[in-house]
Protein backbone atom coordinates (compact mmCIF):
# COMPACT_ATOMS: atom_id res chain seq x y z
CA UNK A 1 0.00 0.00 0.00
CA UNK A 2 1.54 3.35 -1.03
CA UNK A 3 2.40 5.83 1.72
CA UNK A 4 -0.19 8.56 2.09
CA UNK A 5 0.54 12.28 2.05
CA UNK A 6 -1.61 15.30 2.73
CA UNK A 7 -0.22 17.90 0.34
CA UNK A 8 -1.17 17.78 -3.31
CA UNK A 9 1.58 17.44 -5.92
CA UNK A 10 0.60 20.88 -7.18
CA UNK A 11 1.88 22.43 -3.96
CA UNK A 12 5.39 21.09 -4.48
CA UNK A 13 5.29 22.11 -8.12
CA UNK A 14 4.18 25.64 -7.26
CA UNK A 15 6.87 26.07 -4.58
CA UNK A 16 9.54 24.71 -6.93
CA UNK A 17 8.52 27.18 -9.62
CA UNK A 18 8.55 30.05 -7.13
CA UNK A 19 12.10 29.17 -6.03
CA UNK A 20 13.54 28.43 -9.47
CA UNK A 21 15.10 31.88 -9.79
CA UNK A 22 16.51 31.59 -6.29
CA UNK A 23 18.00 28.19 -7.11
CA UNK A 24 19.71 29.65 -10.16
CA UNK A 25 21.04 32.64 -8.19
CA UNK A 26 22.36 30.37 -5.45
CA UNK A 27 24.20 28.24 -8.00
CA UNK A 28 25.64 31.34 -9.71
CA UNK A 29 26.86 33.12 -6.60
CA UNK A 30 27.95 30.11 -4.56
CA UNK A 31 29.33 27.38 -6.83
CA UNK A 32 31.52 26.07 -4.01
CA UNK A 33 35.23 25.89 -3.36
CA UNK A 34 37.62 24.77 -6.07
CA UNK A 35 39.52 21.53 -5.48
CA UNK A 36 42.41 22.67 -7.68
CA UNK A 37 45.87 23.76 -6.57
CA UNK A 38 46.29 27.00 -4.67
CA UNK A 39 49.85 28.31 -4.25
CA UNK A 40 51.03 28.53 -0.66
CA UNK A 41 52.52 31.98 -1.21
CA UNK A 42 53.06 34.91 -3.53
CA UNK A 43 56.44 36.53 -4.06
CA UNK A 44 56.53 40.17 -5.20
CA UNK A 45 59.47 41.37 -7.29
CA UNK A 46 59.79 44.94 -8.64
CA UNK A 47 59.43 44.93 -12.41
CA UNK A 48 62.87 46.43 -12.97
CA UNK A 49 64.47 43.70 -10.81
CA UNK A 50 62.76 40.76 -12.54
CA UNK A 51 64.83 38.75 -15.00
CA UNK A 52 65.31 35.19 -16.20
CA UNK A 53 67.33 34.30 -13.10
CA UNK A 54 64.99 35.70 -10.46
CA UNK A 55 63.25 32.50 -9.40
CA UNK A 56 66.45 30.44 -9.27
CA UNK A 57 68.18 33.25 -7.37
CA UNK A 58 65.45 33.22 -4.71
CA UNK A 59 65.88 29.48 -4.30
CA UNK A 60 69.67 29.71 -4.09
CA UNK A 61 69.49 32.50 -1.52
CA UNK A 62 67.03 30.51 0.56
CA UNK A 63 69.29 27.45 0.48
CA UNK A 64 72.27 29.61 1.42
CA UNK A 65 70.34 30.95 4.42
CA UNK A 66 69.67 27.38 5.54
CA UNK A 67 73.29 26.36 5.03
CA UNK A 68 74.48 29.32 7.08
CA UNK A 69 71.95 29.45 9.89
CA UNK A 70 70.47 25.91 10.12
CA UNK A 71 72.72 23.49 8.25
CA UNK A 72 70.95 20.28 9.25
CA UNK A 73 67.55 18.96 10.30
CA UNK A 74 68.32 19.12 14.01
CA UNK A 75 69.38 22.75 13.83
CA UNK A 76 66.38 23.79 11.72
CA UNK A 77 64.01 21.80 13.89
CA UNK A 78 65.41 23.38 17.05
CA UNK A 79 64.60 26.84 15.70
CA UNK A 80 61.01 25.90 14.82
CA UNK A 81 60.20 23.51 17.64
CA UNK A 82 60.20 20.38 15.46
CA UNK A 83 61.80 17.16 16.62
CA UNK A 84 62.57 13.64 15.51
CA UNK A 85 61.11 12.20 12.33
CA UNK A 86 58.96 15.27 11.64
CA UNK A 87 61.98 17.60 11.80
CA UNK A 88 63.96 15.39 9.44
CA UNK A 89 61.05 14.99 7.04
CA UNK A 90 60.24 18.71 6.92
CA UNK A 91 63.90 19.69 6.49
CA UNK A 92 64.35 17.25 3.62
CA UNK A 93 61.18 18.40 1.89
CA UNK A 94 62.06 22.08 2.30
CA UNK A 95 65.50 21.65 0.74
CA UNK A 96 64.08 19.60 -2.12
CA UNK A 97 61.40 22.22 -2.74
CA UNK A 98 63.94 25.05 -2.80
CA UNK A 99 65.99 23.15 -5.37
CA UNK A 100 63.02 22.11 -7.51
CA UNK A 101 60.42 24.90 -7.32
CA UNK A 102 61.40 27.69 -4.92
CA UNK A 103 58.60 30.06 -5.95
CA UNK A 104 55.02 28.93 -6.52
CA UNK A 105 53.46 32.29 -7.40
CA UNK A 106 55.43 35.27 -8.72
CA UNK A 107 54.04 38.75 -9.08
CA UNK A 108 56.00 41.19 -11.22
CA UNK A 109 55.23 44.45 -9.49
CA UNK A 110 54.45 47.70 -11.30
CA UNK A 111 52.82 49.28 -8.26
CA UNK A 112 54.35 50.07 -4.85
CA UNK A 113 57.46 48.00 -5.45
CA UNK A 114 58.10 49.81 -8.73
CA UNK A 115 56.83 53.33 -8.16
CA UNK A 116 56.24 56.10 -10.65
CA UNK A 117 58.67 56.12 -13.58
CA UNK A 118 58.78 57.92 -16.92
CA UNK A 119 56.26 56.42 -19.33
CA UNK A 120 58.92 55.20 -21.73
CA UNK A 121 60.70 53.39 -18.90
CA UNK A 122 57.55 51.62 -17.69
CA UNK A 123 56.58 50.76 -21.27
CA UNK A 124 59.93 49.08 -21.77
CA UNK A 125 59.72 47.28 -18.42
CA UNK A 126 56.26 45.91 -19.24
CA UNK A 127 57.43 44.54 -22.58
CA UNK A 128 60.62 43.08 -21.09
CA UNK A 129 58.72 41.43 -18.23
CA UNK A 130 56.27 39.80 -20.64
CA UNK A 131 59.03 38.51 -22.91
CA UNK A 132 60.97 37.14 -19.95
CA UNK A 133 57.92 35.40 -18.50
CA UNK A 134 56.93 33.99 -21.89
CA UNK A 135 60.42 32.55 -22.38
CA UNK A 136 60.36 31.03 -18.89
CA UNK A 137 56.94 29.49 -19.54
CA UNK A 138 58.21 28.05 -22.82
CA UNK A 139 61.31 26.45 -21.31
CA UNK A 140 59.60 25.23 -18.15
CA UNK A 141 61.40 27.49 -15.67
CA UNK A 142 58.43 29.73 -14.84
CA UNK A 143 56.62 29.25 -11.53
CA UNK A 144 53.26 27.49 -11.71
CA UNK A 145 51.58 30.89 -11.24
CA UNK A 146 52.92 34.25 -12.36
CA UNK A 147 51.72 37.62 -13.58
CA UNK A 148 51.76 41.31 -12.77
CA UNK A 149 50.40 43.74 -10.26
CA UNK A 150 49.38 46.83 -12.19
CA UNK A 151 48.73 50.28 -10.81
CA UNK A 152 45.27 50.80 -9.36
CA UNK A 153 42.12 52.30 -10.85
CA UNK A 154 42.45 55.66 -9.08
CA UNK A 155 42.46 58.65 -11.42
CA UNK A 156 46.10 59.65 -10.93
CA UNK A 157 47.53 56.33 -12.17
CA UNK A 158 44.60 54.68 -13.98
CA UNK A 159 45.75 55.31 -17.56
CA UNK A 160 49.26 54.19 -16.72
CA UNK A 161 48.01 50.97 -15.17
CA UNK A 162 45.77 50.16 -18.13
CA UNK A 163 48.57 50.81 -20.59
CA UNK A 164 51.00 48.60 -18.67
CA UNK A 165 48.48 45.78 -18.54
CA UNK A 166 47.80 46.12 -22.26
CA UNK A 167 51.50 46.11 -23.15
CA UNK A 168 52.18 43.11 -20.92
CA UNK A 169 49.30 40.99 -22.22
CA UNK A 170 49.86 41.97 -25.86
CA UNK A 171 53.54 41.04 -25.65
CA UNK A 172 52.71 37.75 -23.94
CA UNK A 173 50.27 36.89 -26.73
CA UNK A 174 52.82 37.80 -29.38
CA UNK A 175 55.02 35.03 -27.92
CA UNK A 176 52.28 32.41 -27.94
CA UNK A 177 49.25 31.34 -25.88
CA UNK A 178 48.83 32.95 -22.47
CA UNK A 179 50.43 30.84 -19.70
CA UNK A 180 47.94 28.63 -17.86
CA UNK A 181 48.98 30.09 -14.51
CA UNK A 182 48.69 33.74 -15.54
CA UNK A 183 47.59 35.96 -12.64
CA UNK A 184 46.65 39.65 -12.70
CA UNK A 185 46.41 41.73 -9.52
CA UNK A 186 44.36 44.88 -8.99
CA UNK A 187 45.57 46.83 -5.94
CA UNK A 188 44.09 49.51 -3.68
CA UNK A 189 40.44 48.87 -4.46
CA UNK A 190 37.97 51.11 -2.64
CA UNK A 191 34.70 50.88 -4.59
CA UNK A 192 32.94 48.12 -6.55
CA UNK A 193 32.93 50.35 -9.62
CA UNK A 194 36.73 49.99 -9.83
CA UNK A 195 36.36 46.22 -9.88
CA UNK A 196 33.65 46.48 -12.52
CA UNK A 197 36.00 48.63 -14.61
CA UNK A 198 38.73 45.99 -14.34
CA UNK A 199 36.26 43.29 -15.39
CA UNK A 200 35.23 45.41 -18.38
CA UNK A 201 38.87 45.96 -19.26
CA UNK A 202 39.51 42.21 -19.26
CA UNK A 203 36.47 41.63 -21.46
CA UNK A 204 37.53 44.31 -23.93
CA UNK A 205 41.00 42.81 -24.21
CA UNK A 206 39.56 39.33 -24.78
CA UNK A 207 37.34 40.56 -27.59
CA UNK A 208 40.09 42.62 -29.22
CA UNK A 209 42.64 39.81 -28.97
CA UNK A 210 40.28 36.99 -29.93
CA UNK A 211 40.50 35.25 -26.57
CA UNK A 212 37.69 33.13 -25.15
CA UNK A 213 35.29 35.03 -22.92
CA UNK A 214 36.32 34.69 -19.29
CA UNK A 215 39.95 33.79 -20.07
CA UNK A 216 41.24 36.69 -17.96
CA UNK A 217 40.59 36.75 -14.23
CA UNK A 218 42.16 38.86 -11.54
CA UNK A 219 42.88 39.17 -7.85
CA UNK A 220 41.58 42.00 -5.68
CA UNK A 221 43.88 43.40 -3.04
CA UNK A 222 42.10 44.41 0.16
CA UNK A 223 44.26 47.31 1.30
CA UNK A 224 41.79 50.05 2.17
CA UNK A 225 39.20 50.26 4.92
CA UNK A 226 36.55 51.15 2.32
CA UNK A 227 37.10 47.75 0.69
CA UNK A 228 35.93 46.11 3.91
CA UNK A 229 33.26 48.49 5.20
CA UNK A 230 31.39 50.93 2.96
CA UNK A 231 30.21 54.46 3.79
CA UNK A 232 26.70 53.10 4.44
CA UNK A 233 28.02 50.71 7.08
CA UNK A 234 27.58 47.55 5.01
CA UNK A 235 30.32 45.08 4.07
CA UNK A 236 31.95 46.00 0.75
CA UNK A 237 33.73 42.72 0.02
CA UNK A 238 30.64 40.88 -1.30
CA UNK A 239 29.91 43.80 -3.61
CA UNK A 240 33.49 43.68 -4.93
CA UNK A 241 33.12 39.99 -5.74
CA UNK A 242 29.78 40.60 -7.43
CA UNK A 243 31.14 43.53 -9.45
CA UNK A 244 33.83 41.31 -10.95
CA UNK A 245 31.12 39.35 -12.82
CA UNK A 246 32.79 36.01 -12.22
CA UNK A 247 36.33 37.15 -12.96
CA UNK A 248 37.73 37.57 -9.46
CA UNK A 249 39.93 34.62 -8.47
CA UNK A 250 41.13 35.64 -5.02
CA UNK A 251 41.26 38.32 -2.34
CA UNK A 252 44.69 39.30 -1.03
CA UNK A 253 45.04 41.11 2.28
CA UNK A 254 47.53 43.99 2.25
CA UNK A 255 48.99 44.13 5.75
CA UNK A 256 50.70 47.49 5.73
CA UNK A 257 48.40 49.67 3.62
CA UNK A 258 45.36 48.40 5.51
CA UNK A 259 47.00 48.74 8.91
CA UNK A 260 48.10 52.29 8.14
CA UNK A 261 44.60 53.16 6.94
CA UNK A 262 43.28 52.00 10.33
CA UNK A 263 45.80 54.20 12.12
CA UNK A 264 47.88 51.30 13.44
CA UNK A 265 51.37 52.50 14.34
CA UNK A 266 54.26 51.11 12.33
CA UNK A 267 55.59 48.97 15.19
CA UNK A 268 52.28 47.09 15.44
CA UNK A 269 51.45 46.58 11.76
CA UNK A 270 51.33 42.80 11.42
CA UNK A 271 49.12 40.00 10.07
CA UNK A 272 48.01 39.04 13.59
CA UNK A 273 46.85 42.51 14.67
CA UNK A 274 43.14 42.64 15.64
CA UNK A 275 42.48 45.06 12.76
CA UNK A 276 43.94 42.50 10.36
CA UNK A 277 41.91 39.69 11.87
CA UNK A 278 38.70 41.69 11.46
CA UNK A 279 39.38 42.49 7.81
CA UNK A 280 40.28 38.90 6.99
CA UNK A 281 37.24 37.56 8.82
CA UNK A 282 35.00 39.75 6.65
CA UNK A 283 36.89 38.59 3.55
CA UNK A 284 36.52 34.98 4.62
CA UNK A 285 32.77 35.12 5.17
CA UNK A 286 32.20 37.06 1.95
CA UNK A 287 34.23 34.61 -0.13
CA UNK A 288 32.91 31.40 1.44
CA UNK A 289 31.26 29.18 -1.12
CA UNK A 290 32.00 31.51 -4.03
CA UNK A 291 35.16 29.79 -5.26
CA UNK A 292 37.10 33.00 -4.57
CA UNK A 293 40.23 32.22 -2.56
CA UNK A 294 41.96 34.12 0.23
CA UNK A 295 45.54 35.14 0.80
CA UNK A 296 47.00 36.56 3.97
CA UNK A 297 49.53 39.37 3.90
CA UNK A 298 53.18 39.42 4.93
CA UNK A 299 55.55 40.28 7.72
CA UNK A 300 58.18 42.95 7.11
CA UNK A 301 60.58 41.40 9.63
CA UNK A 302 63.28 39.96 7.37
CA UNK A 303 65.52 36.98 8.22
CA UNK A 304 68.81 38.85 7.78
CA UNK A 305 71.82 39.70 9.95
CA UNK A 306 73.29 37.48 12.64
CA UNK A 307 72.20 33.90 13.18
CA UNK A 308 70.29 35.00 16.27
CA UNK A 309 68.47 37.64 14.22
CA UNK A 310 67.65 35.16 11.46
CA UNK A 311 66.37 32.58 13.95
CA UNK A 312 64.13 35.17 15.62
CA UNK A 313 62.70 36.24 12.24
CA UNK A 314 62.20 32.61 11.23
CA UNK A 315 60.34 31.85 14.46
CA UNK A 316 58.08 34.87 13.93
CA UNK A 317 57.37 34.00 10.30
CA UNK A 318 56.80 30.31 11.01
CA UNK A 319 54.37 31.16 13.77
CA UNK A 320 52.46 33.63 11.60
CA UNK A 321 52.16 31.13 8.74
CA UNK A 322 50.96 28.37 11.08
CA UNK A 323 48.46 30.82 12.59
CA UNK A 324 47.14 31.68 9.12
CA UNK A 325 46.83 28.04 8.11
CA UNK A 326 44.83 27.25 11.23
CA UNK A 327 42.50 30.14 10.34
CA UNK A 328 42.03 28.82 6.77
CA UNK A 329 44.21 31.39 5.01
CA UNK A 330 46.19 28.94 2.91
CA UNK A 331 48.30 31.47 1.05
CA UNK A 332 50.39 34.49 2.05
CA UNK A 333 53.03 36.91 0.83
CA UNK A 334 56.78 36.40 1.20
CA UNK A 335 59.03 39.43 0.96
CA UNK A 336 62.52 37.93 1.12
CA UNK A 337 64.22 34.73 -0.13
CA UNK A 338 65.04 33.70 3.44
CA UNK A 339 61.30 33.61 4.18
CA UNK A 340 60.93 30.61 1.87
CA UNK A 341 62.37 27.99 4.27
CA UNK A 342 59.87 28.83 6.99
CA UNK A 343 56.98 29.24 4.55
CA UNK A 344 57.43 25.69 3.31
CA UNK A 345 58.36 24.31 6.72
CA UNK A 346 55.15 25.69 8.21
CA UNK A 347 53.02 24.26 5.41
CA UNK A 348 54.67 20.86 5.47
CA UNK A 349 54.52 20.53 9.27
CA UNK A 350 50.88 21.67 9.30
CA UNK A 351 49.74 19.01 6.84
CA UNK A 352 52.00 16.21 8.04
CA UNK A 353 51.15 16.62 11.71
CA UNK A 354 47.45 16.39 10.93
CA UNK A 355 47.68 13.52 8.44
CA UNK A 356 47.01 10.55 10.78
CA UNK A 357 43.88 12.04 12.36
CA UNK A 358 42.48 13.48 9.12
CA UNK A 359 43.12 10.26 7.20
CA UNK A 360 41.46 8.14 9.90
CA UNK A 361 38.38 10.38 10.06
CA UNK A 362 37.97 10.45 6.30
CA UNK A 363 38.48 6.71 5.96
CA UNK A 364 35.85 6.11 8.64
CA UNK A 365 33.44 8.45 6.90
CA UNK A 366 34.01 6.85 3.52
CA UNK A 367 33.45 3.33 4.88
CA UNK A 368 30.61 4.40 7.21
CA UNK A 369 32.22 2.14 9.82
CA UNK A 370 29.77 1.34 12.58
CA UNK A 371 31.89 -0.87 14.84
CA UNK A 372 33.81 0.28 16.62
CA UNK A 373 32.10 3.66 16.57
CA UNK A 374 34.38 6.48 15.41
CA UNK A 375 35.61 8.90 18.05
CA UNK A 376 34.32 11.77 15.89
CA UNK A 377 31.09 11.55 13.90
CA UNK A 378 31.59 13.67 10.78
CA UNK A 379 28.91 15.11 8.53
CA UNK A 380 29.18 15.55 4.74
CA UNK A 381 30.31 19.17 5.07
CA UNK A 382 33.15 18.13 7.37
CA UNK A 383 34.06 15.29 5.02
CA UNK A 384 34.41 17.86 2.24
CA UNK A 385 36.71 19.89 4.48
CA UNK A 386 38.78 16.81 5.36
CA UNK A 387 39.15 15.89 1.69
CA UNK A 388 40.05 19.46 0.76
CA UNK A 389 42.65 19.54 3.54
CA UNK A 390 44.38 16.45 2.18
CA UNK A 391 44.29 17.79 -1.37
CA UNK A 392 45.89 21.05 -0.24
CA UNK A 393 48.61 19.04 1.47
CA UNK A 394 49.12 17.02 -1.71
CA UNK A 395 49.26 20.12 -3.91
CA UNK A 396 51.72 21.78 -1.51
CA UNK A 397 54.07 18.81 -1.66
CA UNK A 398 53.61 18.00 2.01
CA UNK A 399 51.90 14.68 1.26
CA UNK A 400 52.35 12.01 -1.38
CA UNK A 401 49.59 10.10 -3.17
CA UNK A 402 50.65 6.91 -1.40
CA UNK A 403 49.98 8.50 2.00
CA UNK A 404 46.39 9.45 1.21
CA UNK A 405 43.58 7.29 2.61
CA UNK A 406 41.70 7.57 -0.69
CA UNK A 407 42.86 8.15 -4.29
CA UNK A 408 43.22 11.80 -5.28
CA UNK A 409 40.27 11.66 -7.75
CA UNK A 410 38.05 10.32 -4.97
CA UNK A 411 39.20 13.09 -2.66
CA UNK A 412 38.49 15.64 -5.39
CA UNK A 413 34.97 14.28 -5.80
CA UNK A 414 34.41 14.43 -2.03
CA UNK A 415 35.80 17.97 -1.81
CA UNK A 416 33.71 19.31 -4.68
CA UNK A 417 30.14 20.35 -3.81
CA UNK A 418 27.51 18.57 -5.84
CA UNK A 419 25.58 20.68 -8.31
CA UNK A 420 21.94 21.11 -7.37
CA UNK A 421 19.60 18.68 -9.07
Amino acid sequence: MPAETTLADAVRTRIGAALAATDAELARRYPGERATRQPVHTVYVPADAYDAGTVRSWGDQALAALDTHAPDAAAFGAVLGLTGELAADVHERVRAKLRREPVEDLRIDFEDGYGVRPDAEEDAAAVTAARTLAAAAADGTAPPYAGIRMKCMEAAVRDRGIRTLDLFLTTLLDAGPLPDGLVLTLPKVTFPEQVAAMAELCGEFERAAGLPEGRLGFEIQIETTQAVLGPDGTATVPRLIDAAAGRVTSLHYGTFDYSAACGVSAAHQAPDHPAADHAKAVMQVAAAGTGVRLSDGSTNVLPVGSTADVHAAWQLHYGLVRRSLARAYYQGWDMHPAHLPTRYAAAYAFYRESLPAVAARLAAYASRAAAPAPAVLDEPATARALAAHLLRGLHAGALTPAELPLPAPTLTALATPRAPA
